[in-house]
């Protein structure tokens, strides 16, 4: 008989749970070397939304293209999306219209016609445009020639690539030689779409975590190890063809100076016109909105035109929509309308012949804001090809409805040839504070915010100065309160009352300008001046920003030694 060792409780099952640790760690291994180094080789078709999708940078668009006989009808929003804000295109749902614009052409076309035109000449169509669920399509062909848009259709795929023009695009060639697979996903345990041959190569649009979003030359997109491939060259897009830019008139050396020339009723007599050294253009206000359908009353006078050319002037004539804003909303609103004010401004300037149009909206519904500057849009190029200077007024920014916030001055700046910013009225004919027409502070930081918040360049700009100014009475009434009231007068007659009321200007160093007060009536009366220290004060703004120039509102306001001013200070030396 012999003594055994005595048997551990439990030994076994601690062995038994070491056994099935090691064996699920070796599992989980070999599944993470399965799921990371073993491919999943399943090839799926890609899914679409569309039986012909838009690609563009690798991504898919929510709408797809119509094919029609091969050619390539595009929706609106993929094009917005692809040639972004600074290329818009136009469409009115009412007419069909549909409107595309460069800085030297205008296209018009409308919905199911085959029938175009480009700058008022016909423009064929191989293919209409069309409405198909509320979404407008617009054939590729002429964005190609408008805005250099490359559209490639793979007929095997029945994939749409759309690629902006002058875009750029990183090239890569897939290296192994079994090629390499176009993955849904970035994981190799994606199925794949495709198998890309050694030495082919693809675009690539991005990477991600060790990925890339490719696209094959059949259109297919998808994902690819960034280890199979190396970066070839990069594939430029080419530019969209080279249009001849318009070059607005100037003055070599110097700036413009022009001066607006108030028209009413009777026509302006020349014969008692005094001279006006260093002006070299003039603004008459010929013409205005007569009615809502686009059509334009005019006022020009042959003898004013030949007199001011004999001065040696430019004629920028003046359009304005008359301030009537409901008339302005309905006569902005279709193509038809403003193709209809553009052929009418085009005949005056040939039949007068001017050298440019001034346009002059005020008093316009803030709605009106995108038609005005589509107005401005269509109407610039027609003009340009006329050789017609283009020039638009705007205000000082500022939170009034129907004056400023209509104005997109960032949009108009980069359309127009000269934009004459109207710095006057900081106090208007009923403002309840008497105060400067336009002080000389205010009148910069209404210079500045444009440059600044709006990117209009100053070369663009030319400041408007007031010839006017406001006789302002505050009288005290019975309850205490002082009302006000102002009356607009030109420099003629503040120089009379000074005289005649044997006054002493002084400075006021916040306005910048010279100032007076006197009593009349049991009311105070005060003005701030227009003279010769104001104007040149505002002459040395433009020089300062170094503008375009300066303009003038308006002739008749005027002294007659005030241009030679203006003309010295625009003039002066540094």
């Amino acid at each position: 008989m012999y003594n055994r060792a005595p048997r551990r409780k439990g030994g076994r099952g601690v062995r038994g749970i070491i056994l099935l640790f090691i064996a699920a760690m070796a599992a989980v291994f070999c599944w993470y070397g399965y799921m990371r180094f073993i491919p999943n080789d399943e090839k799926v078709d890609p899914i679409y939304r569309t039986e012909h999708p838009i690609i563009i940078r690798g991504i898919e668009s929510e709408q797809g293209a119509i094919i029609e006989n091969n050619e390539v009808k595009l929706p609106l929003a993929a094009l917005q999306q692809v040639l972004g804000q600074d290329k818009p295109i136009r469409y009115e749902p009412d007419s069909g219209s549909i409107i595309l614009t460069t800085a030297n052409k205008v296209l018009h076309l409308k919905t199911d016609s085959l029938t175009a035109t480009i700058n008022q000449k016909p423009y064929n169509l191989t293919i209409a445009a069309e409405t198909s669920n509320e979404t407008v399509y617009i054939p590729a062909e002429p964005l190609k020639e408008l805005y250099g848009l490359q559209v490639e259709f793979d007929q095997n795929r029945g994939i749409v690539t759309l690629l902006s023009a002058g875009e750029n695009v990183q090239l890569a060639e897939v290296m192994p030689k079994k090629g390499a697979a176009i993955r849904t996903e970035p994981t190799i345990r994606a199925p794949y779409v495709d198998k890309v041959p050694q030495a082919q190569s693809v675009r690539i649009w991005e990477e991600q975590a060790g990925w890339l979003l490719v696209q094959s030359s059949d259109g297919l997109t998808g994902f690819i190890n960034k280890k199979d491939v190396k970066l070839t060259t990069i594939d430029q897009m080419p530019e969209a063809a080279e249009e001849p830019a318009f070059i607005a008139w100037k003055v070599l050396g110097n700036k413009i100076n022009m001066t607006w020339e108030a028209v009413y009723e009777r026509k302006i007599d020349t014969t008692k016109t005094s001279p006006m050294p260093g002006v070299n253009v003039v603004s008459p206000t010929w013409f205005a909105l007569a009615d809502d359908k686009g059509t334009i009353k005019g006022k020009a006078d042959p003898a004013y035109v030949k007199w001011a050319h004999q001065q040696g002037m430019q004629i920028w004539a003046l359009f304005s929509n008359d301030f009537e804003p409901d008339r302005t909303t309905k006569a902005l609103a279709s193509a038809e309308t403003r193709f209809s004010m553009i052929q009418q401004l085009i005949a005056f300037a040939e039949v007068y012949d001017l050298q440019g149009i001034n346009i002059d909206f005020e008093n316009v519904h803030t709605s009106d804001k995108a038609n005005f500057v589509q107005f401005v849009r269509e109407l610039t190029p027609l003009l340009h090809e006329q050789g017609l200077v283009v020039s638009v007024d705007v205000t000082p920014k500022s939170n009034s409805e129907m004056w400023s916030l209509f104005l997109d001055r960032a949009a108009l700046g980069g359309i127009v040839d000269y934009m004459m910013v109207m710095a006057y009225d900081e106090h208007w004919a009923s403002s309840p504070k008497s105060g400067s027409v336009a002080s000389l502070p205010w009148t910069e930081s209404s210079l500045v915010r444009i440059m600044q918040e709006d990117g209009v360049p100053a070369s663009k700009l030319m400041l408007s100065m007031p010839l006017y100014t406001r006789i302002w009475t505050e009288k005290k009434g019975e309850d205490g309160k002082i009302t006000v009231s102002s009356k607009a007068v030109g420099m003629e007659r503040i120089k009379e009352i000074i005289s005649t009321k044997k006054l002493k200007p002084v400075f006021d160093a916040a306005a910048g300008q010279n100032y007076v007060e006197y009593q009349e009536d049991g009311a105070l009366k005060r003005i701030w001046i227009e003279d010769e220290v104001s104007l040149k004060a505002r002459v040395a703004l433009a020089r300062k920003y170094d503008l375009a120039g300066v303009a003038t509102w308006q002739r008749a306001f005027q002294t007659p030694t005030i241009w030679k001013t203006i003309d010295d200070a625009i003039k002066l030396k540094p």
